[in-house]
């Protein structure tokens, strides 16, 4: 019994629904609801006119005309709450409708039987007509408001069918079983609309939610729980349009690991990822607030976003504290981790208009910074743009060089410092222009290393220093530079392999120069790149030494036979006490791995003796001898060798 109350209850109230369910229900009844009463307003009017004439003015007129009245207030009142409610307004729009589904039908049906007494059996069948009819029409409109429905059906039907009843007339008895039957079936149809709504709202609350959700994860990287970078450039879209429309700065900064490959390849991926999601954290933990966007790009390199951004020297401090916290140590299950980054930043408006040239602005000042003074945060300047416009230039114009034509070799001697003799040259390259004239290799290797055609220029520079190296002494070495590009692909190491042997120079006197940042990305490519290298007999020669981020482990599985140390550390040497222990150790560590150590960039006579007293043995240096083309090493070595040194040459 207590169930069967329950049940009739929950008919006729309104129910605790998900917000989405209620916000549609009061967005279908708000264009429901003015046709229902228009259709009673209708359906009155049509009935008092059948009784105007034999029924009182105040049941024909007046009370219709307050029907109207109440009528137009709640149309207006629909129109005018069309729109996007709150659940909590649609709920309190419900509960208002529902108390008026008990009122309105009462009122109705009362002014209906008041008007039985007058006229004939014609106008009483008007009044059963004008009752059945309406009560149709409400069903229909409340539809989406089951309980609403519901209470006028049972207000309007069950007087409806006393009052016939009573009358004993059989049409009137039969007309009250007929539209008992029909609301019975429509009110069924009504039942199943209203679950079969409610099941397509939960369908598309959930649709909508997976839809969110998906979203929500296309947009956050799965390892550090940070934006990605589809995430980040469109925070960027949306921080630029912001600082355009309020007339502020942005500024845009890119972040990237130093030593990051090495932890990776020394300990592993899961190692890397580890250190990746404590980046992530430490990141994070240095940005807050609404001004502030933090992502990871991808890889070991993140980003982040600064609006209302301070003067540039606030900005390069908030970079450099980013470097400072990377620097401290990083305490994971495998090892403690010692890495540093570098930071990019550009600023709108200064500079960039668009949210590519902003990005693109913070990448180049990275690069440049990684170059020149790696750790810590550089600011995209006017220098920097006038350097991009130059390398533009360089990039287009060597894209369209003859580069048999218009590229060069010199030779730097590699020196043996116990005799001051050669022991071979370091192939150097010159780019004369027809174009731009003389360009130096400090500024066009590097563009054509961006560009992805520094292999083209390899392999013409190798044809010329192999040309020019036949004519020397057979004790002599060639030591030639290769890039990253030339290794990190089989094709352009056999490439390189058959340049070698088309020559017909001995590929034992070749000393191939490697730097650490070829082997960045794809270490085991490089290795298997310099295991066929060795095995045609070329020696290989790691470039500027100590200055990257290389494991030993790395280093003991390359087939290296020299290792260069960077001119960084020689600079001043007798000036500067802790080059001389870098320097040091560096010998003591190539003699452990028997390796030959040459030591580059000796300037003065003072840099040599500090050298000397290290037990520093080849060298090479503007103190022996600039770089020379190749016409003038016959003139060198006559210089410095003995005359029968000379007759071996070729």
């Amino acid at each position: 019994m207590n169930t069967l109350f329950s049940s009739i209850i929950a008919l006729f109230s309104v129910a605790s629904e998900s917000p989405s369910l209620l916000k549609a229900k009061h967005h279908a009844l708000s264009r429901q609801m003015p046709m229902m009463y228009l259709i009673l307003l209708a359906n009155t009017w049509a009935l008092a006119a059948t009784h105007l004439s034999i029924a009182p003015a105040w049941l024909t007129i007046a009370v219709p005309a307050v029907f109207t009245l109440i009528c137009a207030i709640r149309i207006n009142h629909w129109l005018r709450s069309r729109g996007e409610p709150s659940p909590e307004a649609a709920l309190r729009e419900l509960n208002r409708t529902n108390r008026l589904a008990f009122v309105i039908p009462i009122v109705f049906t009362t002014w209906s039987f008041l008007l039985y007494p007058y006229g004939n059996a014609y106008s009483q069948s008007h009044i059963a007509f004008y009752m059945a009819i309406t009560v149709i029409a409400c069903i229909f409109c409340l539809m989406h408001l089951r309980s609403a429905a519901f209470a006028v059906t049972a207000i309007v039907n069950g007087a409806f069918v006393a009052f016939f009843m009573s009358t004993g007339q059989p049409t009137f008895i039969a007309i009250a079983i007929n539209i008992v039957l029909v609301c019975i079936a429509m009110l069924t149809i009504l039942v199943i609309n209203h679950q079969t709504f409610a099941r397509m709202i939960d369908a598309q609350d959930q649709t909508l939610a997976l839809s969110n959700e998906n979203l929500r994860l296309a947009n956050l990287d799965s390892l550090t729980d940070l934006p990605n970078r589809r995430a980040f450039f469109a925070q960027l879209d949306e921080a630029l349009e912001s600082a355009r429309a309020n007339n502020t700065r942005l500024a845009v900064g890119v972040i990237d690991l130093d030593g990051f490959k090495p932890v990776n390849d020394l300990y592993g991926h899961s190692t890397g990822d580890r250190l990746l999601v404590a980046v992530g954290k430490r990141l994070a933990s240095l940005f807050g607030g609404d001004d502030m966007f933090l992502s990871r790009l991808g890889g070991d390199e993140f980003a982040f976003l600064m609006s209302n951004a301070p003067d540039d020297q606030a900005v390069v401090a908030r970079g450099d504290e980013i470097c400072a916290a990377l620097h401290a140590q990083f305490e994971l299950p495998d090892a403690t981790v010692l890495i540093s980054g570098s930071v990019g930043i550009s600023i709108f408006p200064e500079l960039a208009s668009t949210a590519e040239q902003l990005f693109d602005n913070a990448d180049y000042a990275l690069y440049h910074g990684k170059r020149a003074k790696r750790g810590s945060s550089t600011l995209f300047t006017a220098t920097h743009h006038a350097q991009i416009h130059r390398d533009a230039r360089i990039e287009q114009t060597l894209r369209q060089a003859s580069l048999d034509n218009e590229l060069s070799v010199v030779f730097q001697p590699i020196v043996d410092m116990r005799t001051g003799l050669p022991l071979g040259f370091e192939a150097l390259a010159r780019w004369n222009s027809p174009v731009l004239g003389r360009v130096s290799p400090a500024h066009f290797i590097p563009v054509a290393e961006r560009a992805g055609i520094i292999g083209a220029l390899s392999r013409a520079l190798l044809k010329k220093a192999l040309s020019a190296a036949s004519a020397w002494p057979d004790d002599l070495r060639l030591s030639f530079n290769l890039s990253a590009h030339d290794l990190n692909a089989a094709d352009s190491t056999i490439a390189v392999m058959s340049i070698i042997q088309k020559s017909g120079f001995d590929a034992a006197r070749i000393d191939l120069e490697i730097t650490e940042t070829a082997f960045a990305h794809d270490f085991e490519q490089v290795r298997s790149s310099t295991d066929m290298l060795r095995l045609m007999g070329c020696g290989i020669s790691l470039d500027d030494f100590g200055t990257g981020y290389s494991s030993l482990t790395q280093l003991h599985a390359l087939p290296l036979t020299k290792i260069k140390i960077d001119r960084s550390f020689v600079t001043r040497l007798h000036q500067r006490p802790a080059s001389r222990k870098i320097v040091r150790s560096l010998l003591a560590l190539g003699k452990d791995m028997g390796l030959d150590c040459v030591i580059e960039g000796i300037e003065s006579e003072e840099e040599k003796r500090a050298l000397d007293e290290l037990g520093g043995a080849i060298a090479q240096g503007h103190y022996y001898s600039a770089a020379v083309p190749a016409s003038e090493v016959p003139g060198y070595l006559a210089s410095v060798r003995p005359v029968t040194s000379l007759a071996s040459a070729g």
